[in-house]
């Protein structure tokens, strides 16, 4: 019989347990992780920079606070990957949090540090207005200092916060070398892709016009879409950054389109030659796919022209990757006028990844090809199916242990200069950033670069009633299970209540 003092007793230890279990989970933080990609643990790569630091990394979270829940959770998961931060690192990383909103002192103090605020909507009392809010970090260690402006909801936050300490504490980044004096973009051209590799590397440019060969401090070096024919000798020098065991990324376009002539054109430039030479063919050609971006078309609507996008089969959205550091969290990579790339070489010491393929419904052109804007594209035109886009090698090239990383396309991360210049998908970037920190045997922070809360919208070919389907499942199927498991236990404890009253204890 349950008595007053029973009770009493209960509710008490009950409490206890409870003060007990925050007081434990304040010092010895932890989490459980069932999220696909492992978005709250963190990686070796976070884990191997916090073990490498030697002096205390500081940083300060201006935050505002009574924000909307969809925005209030990026507060709250920053501040638990602090946490952990600073338990993993021996308190090595300390941090504040700071709320600009309180007065204007702080909030001018967090715009002078560089953090932007952003307007967003909240309810109240039943009208919607805007408030202004701040979502950033400084990140400090000593008299450095890199500054996170704004962390957008669903962003890689482990990758934002390791990428600054690790910029902040690397004594001697690797050089990459971008080869310019053949027609290729200049750095200014890249913004997307310079801003984020000069995190963990050195960018500098060299011409194998005013040099015997490639800079002696260059381990790695990418070649990215020459337009120019490059002279014969040039490739021997090539040659000889092989041998010394450089590595090298080449992002090659074979083929280019002219939308005003509304052809194809070749590009000649020499490097599909000496990439043959090593087993590496770049088709010249178009990889044509169902799956792909629209471009838009001047269409006369009765008195009027308007600007209509139509799907351009000729601009690939490449959604299937191999499994490969280079390719590890990649959603979808646009492609403008793509080749397949294969190897074809001999050469059994040498290990081949196809890196990046065309989806099921493709299909290959080879020149001449004409662009039927207004074509009314059937199943039957896509003939192909996963076709290679990209392929890494790793192995012996002119006697030395080296790898490569080819690309069907040069033009995949250049956003173009002036107002021509263009914002790229960032898993574009990805695909670039990652392939360089793979030939640097910097590979670190390749998995939390695409690490984040990602958005998979349903499959746009499936039909109405099948989408339909799939949503009602999503919503009803885990209540219907929850009432089942409660209903199944209901039947289990009233069988042993039954059995227990059958019992005769005379």
């Amino acid at each position: 019989m349950l008595t007053k003092k029973k009770l009493l007793t209960t509710i008490v230890l009950a409490i206890g347990i409870v003060i007990l279990l925050n007081i434990i989970g304040d010092r010895f933080f932890t989490r459980l992780d069932f999220t696909e990609d492992r978005i709250y643990s963190l990686s070796d790569a976070t884990l191997n920079i916090l073990d490498s630091l030697t002096e205390p990394v500081t940083i300060t979270a201006y935050f505002s606070e009574d924000l909307p829940p969809n925005v209030a959770k990026v507060r709250e998961d920053f501040r638990d990957m602090l946490v952990e931060y600073n338990n993993r690192s021996g308190g090595m990383v300390v941090y504040d949090f700071i709320n600009p909103n309180k007065d204007q002192k702080t909030e001018t103090e967090a715009q002078q540090n560089g953090i932007r605020p952003v307007m967003i909507n909240v309810r109240e009392r039943d009208q919607m207005k805007q408030q202004r809010a701040y979502l950033g970090a400084i990140v400090q260690m000593g008299d450095q200092k890199e500054v996170i402006p704004f962390i957008q909801p669903g962003a890689a936050i482990e990758y934002e916060l390791s990428s600054n300490i690790k910029k902040i504490a690397i004594k001697d980044k690797p050089k990459v070398g971008f080869m310019l004096g053949n027609g290729e973009p200049i750095l200014s051209s890249m913004q997307q892709l310079t801003s984020i590799l000069s995190v963990t590397h050195d960018v500098r440019t060299f011409s194998l016009s005013d040099t015997s060969g490639v800079p002696a401090d260059m381990n790695t070096i990418a070649i990215v879409a020459p337009k120019d024919s490059i002279p014969e000798n040039y490739f021997k020098y090539l040659d000889d950054f092989l041998a010394r065991g450089g590595r090298v990324f080449v992002a090659l376009n074979r083929v280019d389109g002219n939308l005003q002539s509304l052809a194809g054109e070749a590009v000649s430039t020499g490097m599909g030659k000496w990439l043959a030479k090593y087993g590496i063919e770049v088709g010249k050609d178009f990889v044509i796919d169902a799956h792909c971006s629209s471009i838009m078309v001047r269409q006369q609507q009765g008195f009027f022209q308007i600007n209509t996008p139509v799907k351009f089969p000729y601009v690939p959205i490449a959604t299937n990757f191999a499994d490969h550091p280079i390719t590890k969290g990649l959603e979808e990579v646009l492609f403008p006028y793509v080749s397949s790339v294969k190897y074809t070489g001999a050469d059994s010491t040498v290990n081949v990844t196809d890196l990046v393929f065309s989806s099921d419904r493709s299909a290959i052109k080879t020149l001449p090809v004409y662009f039927d804007i207004q074509k009314n594209w059937r199943a039957s035109d896509f003939t192909d199916s996963r076709v290679p886009l990209a392929v890494a090698l790793e192995g012996n090239f002119n006697g030395a242990k080296t790898k490569m990383v080819v690309i069907g396309d040069g033009d995949f991360a250049v956003n173009g200069e002036g107002q021509k210049a263009q914002q790229l998908q960032p898993d574009n970037i990805s695909l670039f950033v990652n392939s360089i920190d793979w030939l640097s045997d910097d590979t670190g922070l390749n998995e939390l670069r695409t690490k984040g809360v990602t958005s998979r919208p349903l499959d746009s070919q499936l039909e109405d009633g099948t989408k339909t389907l799939i949503r009602y499942m999503n919503f009803l199927l885990p209540i219907f299970l929850v009432i089942g498991y409660g209903l199944f236990r209901f039947r289990i404890n009233k069988a042993i209540r039954n059995k227990l009253a059958s019992i005769d204890y005379e």
